[in-house]
């Protein structure tokens, strides 16, 4: 038995937690219910909302979601991985092509690399195309961003890039998909030091407890500042490149916590209109061994010089570090381009594994205020004994659409706020 005296919140993980968020509609997923962080919405042209969902794990792929009616949600597709060695993390829809991530346990695997899926008929995706990303230090690609429907920018290894140290595998890559039957590679940047060959030296590592590697993770990249990618890079922090030129990324700016934090930035979302960026942690160790894994605001009217000017509110240390699985902050709603999805300068949602998901205002960015939160009850067979929210999307209707990383499938909430 653990030694500590658990408070009574986290001796009952089966308990629901809720405020100013109500929920609509809950699917298990035929019983798949383990989802990545793969999140995207197709709006057909008969006028159906599709949502697509990238699975966890083997043996499922990617799932469609009619969700049309957001309190009637219908499973309308689910696809097979080839073996149980792969998994699609990550994947984005634009208009009616789908590209999916594929990564392998360990290098040397195929498939490595990503699909691009005609989903004209969204109940039988057909395949366009492949680009390999499988090599012999390559376990293909963590995470694509696709919302101009010409290019894909993802984290991925690839043949013929060797990492000095194995954790540093996958770095940033920009797929031309104009032709989505010949996606090629336009460009590449990966952190100085960390391929063999670099004129610069190794960077300096943290320590092995909380070494999760120098690569890439989120790629984002926006139509009000095509020139910029907007990057995670694990361990190495948050960057903003300059991409103007493919073949010539420079870095505009760096920022990192860590040390004397523990690592692992994974998003870096910016507030155009606002000088601002938001800045996400992951959490990726069990009961709070990692803590504190936070979402910041960072200052960026001196793109050179962005400074952190806070942190949002966590949800109570006491109540969720032991309560099972992962507490701290993971995934955001990275306001996305497209018609169906919820663009918002001021309203940040994100999930945070056993925390829920969480809806912030940061109209003062100094004293950004906790506004609505939904935490489901534990999943039957959950491994983690408690919810483990992974990702989240919301439409432009204000629907929220969260996903649990395990067993729970996904949860369609309204904001009421």
């Amino acid at each position: 038995m653990p030694s500590f005296a658990a408070p009574q919140q986290a001796a009952r993980p089966d308990q629901t937690l809720a405020r100013n968020m109500t929920l609509l509609a809950h699917h298990e997923l035929a019983g798949f219910g383990g989802l990545g962080e793969g999140m995207s919405m197709q709006l057909t042209a008969g006028g159906r909302r599709i949502l697509w969902l990238a699975h966890e794990s083997a043996p499922k792929n990617f799932t469609g979601v009619d969700v049309t009616d957001p309190k009637n949600p219908r499973m309308i597709v689910q696809t097979e991985l080839p073996h149980a060695k792969v998994r699609s993390n990550s994947l984005d829809v634009v208009g009616d092509i789908l590209a999916v991530a594929y990564q392998t346990q360990v290098p040397g695997m195929q498939p490595a690399g990503m699909d691009l899926f005609d989903v004209s008929n969204p109940e039988a995706p057909k395949l366009i195309s492949h680009f390999d990303c499988s090599g012999p230090w390559s376990r293909g690609v963590h995470a694509v961003w696709f919302v101009d429907g010409k290019t894909v920018h993802m984290a991925s290894g690839a043949p013929d890039f060797q990492p000095r140290n194995p954790l540093d595998d996958q770095f940033y890559r920009i797929v031309d998909v104009s032709n989505p039957a010949r996606p090629v590679e336009a460009g590449r940047w990966w952190y100085p030091g960390t391929r063999e060959g670099d004129a610069a030296p190794p960077p300096q590592r943290l320590t092995a407890k909380f070494d999760t590697g120098f690569r890439a993770h989120n790629t984002n990249v926006f139509p009000e500042r095509p020139d910029r990618a907007y990057i995670g890079y694990i361990d190495g922090g948050a960057f903003v490149l300059d991409i103007a030129d493919r073949s010539n990324i420079k870095v505009v700016s760096r920022w990192n916590h860590s040390p004397p934090f523990n690592g692992f930035i994974h998003t870096l979302l910016p507030l155009f209109g606002r000088d601002l960026w938001v800045v996400s942690d992951e959490c990726v160790q069990d009961n709070g061994a990692d803590w504190p894994k936070l979402v910041w605001m960072i200052d960026a009217r001196n793109e050179a010089n962005p400074v952190p000017i806070g942190t949002f509110p966590a949800a109570p240390h006491d109540a969720f570090a032991r309560r099972g699985g992962r507490f701290g902050a993971h995934n955001l709603h990275e306001n996305l381009p497209g018609p169906a999805s919820f663009r918002s300068e001021t309203i940040i949602v994100g999930t945070f594994f056993n925390a829920g998901v969480r809806v912030y205002d940061t109209s003062n960015p100094y004293q950004v205020e906790e506004i609505a939160y939904f935490v489901p009850g534990a999943p039957p067979l959950s491994p983690a004994g408690a919810i483990q929210l992974n990702d989240v999307f919301v439409d432009e209707r204000r629907i929220v659409y969260t996903v649990d990383r395990f067993a729970g499938g996904l949860y369609v909430l309204e904001m009421n706020v």
